[in-house]
């Protein structure tokens, strides 16, 4: 600590005393404790400059004679059409490419993260935290998409030598990369800065968990059907659209100290808008296959398919309608899709629980000082500021899926199985035939 205030107190006179005036009025303005200011010393003295929009002249043109409320509202509403329209050109473009749009955000939102920590560090020009960063960024990833070739496209690695070594040695591979970078870490230790390298150690590691667990939650869900990809991801985006029209127009009541400009009108308009838009785009989705159909690698054709027989879930289905409401609609009965009943689930925790992926992204950027995480997009910030919630809705998805609609796979099932000696083969054909005999679903060789 003595080092760091030395380093802190060489600074000119004339240059400090404004931020300390400044970050002291801040401080009361966020509630900051005196622990705050310390942690933020430890990490080098001034935070990160806050980040502004880099709103297009044609724009700034056009919406000149605005107040930059009205500016900031048409500039906002202007980008998230667009964002909207490049959505629908991605989902017709089909599986692979949202794929790779999905492998392309995480690796932007990674990017904006470990930027801020970067501009903390190499204040001290201590050696490797980006380049050791990008390391086990590269080393995550191919421990979750080795696992997932290896799951999709099992025919296809084990028709090819070298990647069906590298299949069946894949984790050795990965732990054997992960101790390589461990490895290089500790090398890179300098005295008298330890505490702070462990920090950025930390720093990647919690970025790596949320970003890139994140995204390969994703495309799990991607892979039981686009429906499980579209539907949470527009219930995600229709709340934060109705949440910020809501809360424009009506906002009066301040909903959380984090985020100073979000309402509860915003916040339960928003969910009312969300739990019927989800109901009415599931409706519309479950009746196309190409929507509800898991998404399968056909390894005749090398290319992904999303044919199949519809399962219960989007077949539509009879429903009696509870007494208390029969007396106000007059309606006894109502068809619909199962999956409806689910789209409910998914669009309140979109607007309940979803916000709180958008209230920690608020807390983590007020203590550095930030406004967004990034200027990439004008009036919406980095892609991080727009992806804060989604992070938080793929793991609910993937979590509701496993529990209540995934079953056992039997496309998985076979492949495991041919993975097998040929004695193990037999072996499992052998039990699966006697059990089959005894429920009497198969004639016994004595009865035939």
């Amino acid at each position: 600590m003595s080092e760091l205030r030395q380093r802190l107190g060489r600074e000119p006179d004339g240059a400090q005393e404004p931020e300390e005036k400044e970050s002291e009025s801040e401080n009361k303005l966020d509630g900051e404790t005196a622990s705050d200011s310390e942690s933020k010393s430890e990490f080098g003295g001034a935070p990160p400059a806050p980040t502004s929009d880099d709103t297009p002249e044609v724009l700034n043109r056009a919406l000149s004679n605005l107040s930059s409320r009205w500016k900031n509202w048409w500039v906002r509403g202007i980008l998230t059409l667009a964002m909207i329209a490049f959505f629908f050109i991605i989902i017709y473009l089909g599986p692979m490419v949202l794929m790779m749009i999905v492998m392309c955000v995480q690796i932007k939102c990674f990017q904006e993260i470990i930027t801020i920590g970067y501009n903390v560090y190499r204040s001290y020009e201590l050696p490797w935290f980006r380049t050791l960063s990008w390391y086990f960024l590269l080393c995550v990833n191919y421990f979750f998409y080795g696992e997932t070739v290896t799951d999709y496209f099992f025919t296809l690695v084990q028709r090819e030598e070298p990647l069906r070594i590298l299949s069946k040695y894949h984790r050795f591979i990965s732990f054997a990369l992960y101790l390589t970078g461990f490895c290089m870490f500790v090398l890179s230790l300098v005295k008298k800065h330890y505490r702070l390298q462990f920090y950025m150690f930390g720093w990647t590691h919690v970025t790596l968990l949320i970003v890139v667990t994140q995204s390969h939650l994703i495309i799990h869900n991607l892979f039981d059907g686009m429906i499980w990809f579209i539907v949470p991801i527009s219930c995600v985006i229709c709340n934060d659209i109705m949440a910020y029209m809501f809360g424009f127009f009506f906002g009066r009541t301040p909903l959380i100290k984090l985020s100073p400009k979000k309402t509860w009108e915003g916040f339960i308009g928003g969910f009312f808008a969300t739990v019927l838009f989800g109901l009415l785009l599931s409706y519309l989705m479950s009746g196309y296959r190409c929507f509800t159909c898991p998404v399968e690698f056909n390894n005749d054709s090398n290319s992904f398919t999303v044919d199949c027989e519809p399962s219960e879930l989007f077949q539509l289905q009879e429903y009696n309608i509870p007494l208390v409401i029969q007396s106000v609609i007059r309606w006894k009965t109502v068809r619909m899709y199962p999956f409806q009943i689910h789209s409910i689930a998914l669009s309140t925790f979109a607007s309940l629980i979803g916000p709180f992926g958008g209230f920690f992204a608020s807390g983590f950027k007020r203590a550095f000082k930030i406004k967004d995480f990034a200027n990439t997009i004008p009036g919406h910030g980095g892609i991080m500021d727009r992806f804060d919630c989604q992070y938080l809705m793929a793991t609910f998805v993937n979590v509701y899926i496993a529990s209540f609609i995934r079953g056992p796979n039997p496309s998985k099932l076979i492949q495991q199985l041919l993975a097998l000696r040929p004695d193990q083969q037999v072996h499992i054909f052998n039990t699966l035939k006697a059990h089959l005999v005894d429920k009497g679903m198969l004639a016994s060789s004595e009865d035939a």
